[in-house]
This record gives structure tokens, sequence and C-alpha cells, in this order.
């Protein structure tokens, strides 16, 4: 009896053991059916996809004396010597006519340029128009009948979507890498810390090499060219990061047209909108883009703009980042008229801004350093634990001529004790300029501000750091007065 016991106990487990591989498998075989094929989507369009070598002639050399002699017996009009390829990259032909879209970066500095076709051929391209600021190139080579990708629309995307990347990472021609959607609208500074750019952000394997090429989802439309990647090795760690189609394909149309790209500039340094900040301003949620400070003779100082400003809204597109206010105007053309919606004094107000043209030595303004003599000084015995004193009149007249606002006097902040200022993010070195609006003339004006504060309530200073001019909010609490 005691063995047939065991016997079936032994065969219960055994089956026990069955029935779990058995769902394994079957879970395993449900998930394998839910992922995507992409065998179809790369056989209908590898042929689209290119191969871009840039080439840049060898450095001038020593003059031998002998080659020279023997030269004059060579063919006439001998091309100059080649080096191998100076940079390699990808790209994905737009129209049956030859249109090739790439990275700027790709063919940055290049001699000549060569294209080479799914087929094995390789053509010279003629650059029609680059674009730095969006890395984008427009390049022509000269064939017709090409197979043309099919442009899709970046602004339909979500997070979490698969897609696909075709490109020659490492030079290993039409390797395909696929993946999902991680983000969008990621703000990625380029060219004069410029960020005119929405980047797609997603776990696709991008290497050197992918630059260029083209990013499918899985209708087969081209979303996004493969621009960069966040790395410390120089190849993939995770992340990368595509340009929408729709950004890419607005700057072709321009360098079609004109053969260089044209942008709107409203001319403010901005920042985000912190929880804190939002608070202090009067705001019911973190969103827009703070002005903390509006540059001179721009479209934003004709419009009436003011640093402080809050902008909620331009040209009816909601500003939830600060990020998202460079993105909007870079794509709206220079001369246009736009209405913006800001927040000013805990109140809404309409602004009719008349966009002029981003140029590329438009910067903000910087301040020069300096070893000034002491002005007269405050102490720290007030509510923030910080102690100030007046600028000089050398340190005045080095702020105006670096290009802030001659009404601007402001107080130096000379020390800090633990306190409110230090939570506020305050350090010594930085220019007190106004607190809760109300502009600094004093230190001691400022004691007296500061120590009247509404316990416990957010309040902006303004201040000016270095190069930049920025918002941090203060709040002072009923302990800290004692």
């Amino acid at each position: 009896m005691l063995v047939r016991t065991r016997g079936l106990l032994f065969f219960i487990c055994r089956l026990a053991v069955f029935c779990l591989i058995a769902t394994g498998l079957t879970s395993s075989l449900s998930r394998a059916q839910n992922l995507p094929d992409f065998t179809g989507l790369v056989k209908r369009w590898e042929g689209s996809v290119v191969n871009i070598s840039a080439i840049h002639q060898a450095p001038s050399a020593p003059v031998d004396p002998i080659r020279e002699y023997f030269r004059q017996f060579a063919p006439p009009n001998t091309p100059p010597r080649l080096v191998p390829p100076g940079s390699l990259g990808s790209g994905f032909i737009i129209s049956s006519d030859g249109f090739v879209l790439t990275n700027a970066h790709v063919i940055t500095g290049a001699d000549q340029i060569l294209v080479r076709l799914s087929d094995r051929r390789e053509l010279v391209a003629e650059v029609v128009g680059t674009d730095e600021i969006s890395d984008i190139a427009l390049l022509k080579i000269d064939a017709r009948g090409l197979p043309a990708v099919q442009i899709g629309r970046s602004d339909e995307i979500s997070v979490g979507e698969w897609v696909l990347a075709i490109g020659s990472p490492f030079d290993f021609d039409y390797s395909v890498t696929a993946g999902i959607v991680s983000a969008l609208q990621r703000s990625l500074p380029t060219r004069n810390n410029a960020n005119y750019v929405p980047f797609i952000q997603t776990d696709v394997a991008i290497n050197p090499g992918n630059s260029g090429g083209p990013l499918f989802n899985l209708k087969g439309e081209v979303i996004g060219i493969n621009s960069q990647i966040y790395t410390r090795t120089g190849s993939y760690a995770g992340l990368s990061f595509a340009i929408p189609i729709a950004v890419a394909m607005e700057i072709v149309e321009q360098l079609k047209t004109d053969g260089q790209v044209a942008r709107g500039w409203l001319g403010v340094v901005i920042q985000e909108v912190s929880f804190e900040l939002a608070e202090s301003f009067g705001l019911s949620r973190p969103q827009g883009a703070l002005v903390s400070q509006v540059l001179p003779d721009s479209p934003a100082e004709k419009a009436g703009l003011q640093q402080g400003d809050i902008v909620t809204k331009i040209d009816g597109k909601p500003i939830n980042l600060s990020s998202d206010l460079p993105h909007i105007v870079g794509r709206i053309k220079p001369d246009t008229l736009v209405s913006a919606s800001i927040v000013r004094g805990r109140r809404v107000m309409e602004v009719q801004i008349r966009l002029g043209e981003l140029l590329s030595d438009q910067s903000p303004p910087r301040i020069a350093g300096s070893s000034p003599r002491p002005g007269q000084r405050g102490s720290l015995d007030n509510a923030a634990g910080i102690q100030v004193r007046s600028l000089t009149d050398r340190e005045i007249q080095q702020l105006r001529r670096a290009g802030w606002d001659a009404s601007i006097k402001g107080l130096l902040v000379e020390k800090t004790r633990q306190g409110p200022a230090t939570r506020a993010g305050i350090l010594t070195g930085d220019i007190l300029v106004s607190i809760n609006g109300v502009q600094l003339t004093s230190p001691r004006q400022m004691n007296s501000l500061v120590n009247r504060l509404p316990s416990g309530q957010k309040v902006p200073v303004y201040l000016i750091r270095g190069r930049t001019a920025l918002f941090v909010p203060l709040q002072i609490f009923d302990s800290d007065r004692n």
C-alpha cells in the first residue's frame, strides 16, 4: 500500500511539473505571437536606405623632389589623392528623382560625398543645403526611378509603440535594430546651446554609422531621423534620439527653395517652472516658460514682455515645459505676428508679438568678471540669513556693458547662513535684483522687505549668476525670524 501511495505521489508530481512546463511554453508562444514581425517592413524599405561616405582630401605633404620629377610623366588632370572616408553614416531616399536626407554632422567638412545604394552603385552627391541647428542635410544624386520612403506623421506617435531603424553601424550596411519609443519632446542642446528640435527618444540600438538613417513605425512610414545617442563610451548605451520627420521635412522644403533655413526668434532667456516657482508666482500647477531675461532690441522687448512673465501659450499652442517654447517659435517663419498668453503678477494677459529671425550670433549677454571695491554692506541679521552689499559704480557699468538693463542695480551676496536663502539655492556671488517683484536698492531696504514677508509663502527672487539670470523661490517661516 505504501509503494502504491508513493507511486501515485510521484505521478502527481510529474504531472504537475508537466503542466507547469506546458503553461510556460503556451505563455511564451502567446507572447511571441504578440511581438511584431518586421520582416515584411525590412524587405519593402531596405532599398530606400543608403550608406553615406564623407571623403576628405589628404593634407599637404612636404615636397619630394624625386616624386615631383616623375609627376611630369603622369596623365593630365590627375585627381587629388583621397584618404579613406573621414566619416560614415546613413541616409534615405525621400523622392524617386534622387533627393537624399541625412544628418549634417555626417557630411561636415567633406570634400566629396559618396552615396552607396542597395544595388551597390556608388554615386557622388551634391549638397543642396545643410542646417546645423537641426542637424539636417539634404543631398541630391543623379539618378531616377529610385525607391523613396513613405513619410509618416511624427506628431501621431505614442510612447511605447514599436519602431525600427535601418542603417550602417560601423559600416555594416543594412543592419536592422528595433525597440520602442521611450519619450517624446526631449530637449537636447545643440549648436550655440540652442534647443530647437523636440527629439524622439527610443531604446533602439543606434551606433556610429546609424546617424542619418530612418526610424520607421510599424506601418513602414518614416517618423524620424536617427541623430544622437547618450553615451560615455561612443557606443550605444540604451538611449537614442531621432529628429521628428515633421521638423525635418519643413527644413527640406526651405533648403530646396532657399538653400538655407529661417527660424522665428523671440529674444528671451527662459527657465523651467518648478513646483516651488509655480507656487511663488501664483500658478495652480507647474507650466509654461518663465522669462528670466528679455534681450535688448528683441521682438519680445518691442512687444512689452518683462522678466518674470510666464508664457503659457504661443500661436495657440500650449507651453507645458520651457523647452516647448523654442520648439514652437523656431518652426514659425520670421516676421509672423503671433499671439502669446502670459501670466504676469498673477493675471493672465494676451500679447501680440512679431517674431524676428534667429541668427547664428544671437546669444544671451554675459557679465564681465571684476574685483570691485566693497560698497554699502548689510548684515546676516535678517530672516533670510543672507548678507549683501551694494554694487560699486564699476560693477554697475560692467553689467550695462554686458547688455543688462540699465535700471538694474542689485545687491551682491557676500555671505549666507543655513536657512531660507540656502534652501532657495542662493549662492555667494549672486547679484540679487528683486524679491517678490520689488527691486532691491540697498541692504537696509532688503532687510526690511525680507523681514516683512508672509510666513510660509513662497516668493520669487530674481538674481544674476555668472552669465545668466534666473528666478528662485524663497520661503520664510516664523521659526526663521528668531
